[in-house]
């Protein structure tokens, strides 16, 4: 396992769409693995692969609390099945938008199916904050960032803070 970089904004890759893969092989978890220890590190609770430059639709996830044990989950080619039209306002970061947050309203229940770490397909019902971080996450995969969904003037407050932030 190993701590790889995390791309910040506004970082080209970020933009880029991830490809499924075809199954959750070795090679696979080693990525899932090493995408987990880098999350853990930085610290967040949720890490898409393109995030570490990789252009993959998987996604790992760890929503226990810092007292509670670790649990972490695996995302390959999660898509969302159905999703509520009752959204949920909730504050949001990313490790790849550094020490800025803000607001993003999102459905706040959503069905998905993904593949496992052993590759079993999973159908589940997601709410609160594990449908936002899917949803978040499933976002990043599709090249969008939590602050694509804030005006523009946020947006470009959020990269010139990052950009600072980097250059400190």
């Amino acid at each position: 396992m190993a701590i790889r970089e995390i791309l910040t904004v506004p970082h080209p890759a970020l933009k880029q769409v991830s490809q499924p893969v075809a199954g959750v092989d070795d090679a696979l978890r080693a990525l899932m693995d090493d995408m987990l220890e880098t999350m853990y590190d930085a610290p967040g609770i949720g890490l898409a692969a393109i995030q570490i430059g990789e252009p993959h639709r998987v996604i790992v996830m760890d929503l226990a609390r810092e007292e509670e044990p670790k649990a972490p989950r695996y995302f390959v080619n999660p898509e969302i099945l159905w999703s509520s039209e009752e959204t949920l306002g909730y504050e949001e970061g990313c490790l790849s938008v550094p020490e800025y947050f803000d607001e993003v309203q999102r459905p706040s229940k959503v069905r998905l199916r993904y593949l496992n770490y052993q590759g079993e397909t999973v159908e589940e019902d997601a709410e609160g904050l594990f449908a936002v971080c899917i949803q978040h996450e499933m976002d990043h995969l599709d090249g969008v960032l939590f602050i694509d969904h804030l005006s523009r003037l946020k947006r470009e407050q959020a990269v010139k803070k990052v950009k600072k932030l980097r250059a400190a």
